[in-house]
């Protein structure tokens, strides 16, 4: 099935080595996201499926490694069906990265790193993971709904959410995609999801009515993607919506237009983690923001530098409860 007849068709070869997983995965909600599947086992990552929703119509696109391995790729064959496809062929250099220019930060490390341990950390770190690259995905309802369902909220809750209501409420991908892929919703459908399956799916009404405000201007975010890849009219035009704040705008910025700098302040862990890398001890946001100023303008790829590296704080206290509301 999946040599059949494609709608569109191209070979993309990065200007240097690719790690599709490291910025794909980037994308990917859980390992039952329905919106993405990597293909599994010894070959894992080496073929990635997505399903789109684009300003063309709903797409179907596989991402296949034909030069290379998974972690270092030279070549990437782009397969797409549905009527999205030649939009989806066409973008999906910059979703593997093409265009993201960290050529600041190697600047700004190799300034730093003589006279400062952590940035010569970073150093060498940046020099182990250059194929890890800052997508663009160019969906922006894509990267909103997911984030609003992660207001606070464990990531168990949010990623189990987001698979009910895609798959209840999504359609099957187009072509020859895998069982299970399937697009999300237009900004029409979200709204139109009925109360009781938002409450099924644990989703309480300040999340859905965010969500449901996020879909009612979704056209007008698509066009926030002519700012650039973020910045401070981009924040500001996503924040305009109620129930969008710092966190949920810079969730957004990072995946949909390829963000380098914007952080996520509020989240309940990122603070300990950058300050276990650069000091050994939690910071707050206050903290965490100083350690990544000497970065600005490349902060969040900082930050997805040390994630990538496995960096995790020393956690205290009780964990969240995942809560099941479904039945209620």
């Amino acid at each position: 099935m999946a040599d059949a007849v494609v709608d569109a068709e191209r070979e993309y070869a990065p200007s240097e080595s690719l790690d599709l997983r490291a910025t794909l995965g980037f994308l990917q909600r859980g390992r039952g996201d329905p919106v993405q599947h990597p293909v599994e086992g010894p070959d894992a990552w080496r073929e990635v499926w997505r399903a789109q929703r684009t300003p063309e119509g709903v797409a179907s696109l596989r991402l296949r490694v034909v030069d290379g391995s998974p972690t270092a790729a030279r070549t990437v064959l782009v397969s797409a069906w549905g009527p999205g496809a030649e939009w989806s062929a066409a973008h999906a250099p910059e979703l593997l990265g093409d265009g993201d220019d960290g050529s600041a930060l190697d600047s700004l490390l190799e300034a730093r790193a003589p006279h400062d341990a952590a940035a010569a950390a970073l150093q060498r770190l940046r020099r182990r993971t250059r194929g890890l690259r800052l997508t663009r995905s160019h969906l922006v309802l894509e990267a909103a709904v997911p984030a609003v369902l992660e207001q606070k909220v464990t990531g168990v809750e949010a990623r189990r959410a987001w698979r009910q209501l895609v798959r209840q409420h999504g359609e099957r991908a187009p072509g020859p995609a895998p069982e299970g892929l399937t697009v999300m919703p237009d900004g029409v459908g979200w709204r139109s999801i009925p109360d009781h399956d938002w409450h099924r799916a644990g989703v309480g009404p300040q999340r859905m009515a965010t969500i449901r405000r996020v879909a009612a201007v979704a056209p007008a975010l698509e066009r926030t993607l002519t700012l650039g890849r973020g910045g401070a009219a981009a924040i500001a035009a996503l924040r305009s919506i109620p129930g969008v704040g710092l966190w949920t705008a810079a969730e957004i910025l990072q995946r949909s237009h390829g963000d380098p700098d914007t952080v996520s302040v509020g989240d309940a862990h990122l603070p300990h983690v950058i300050g276990t890398w650069f000091t050994g001890d939690r910071v707050d946001d206050e903290g965490m923001l100083a350690l990544l100023e000497p970065y600005a303008g490349e902060r969040h790829r900082v930050v997805r530098l040390i994630t990538s590296a496995g960096v995790e704080a020393p956690r205290f206290g009780a964990k969240a409860t995942i809560e099941d509301h479904r039945a209620r």
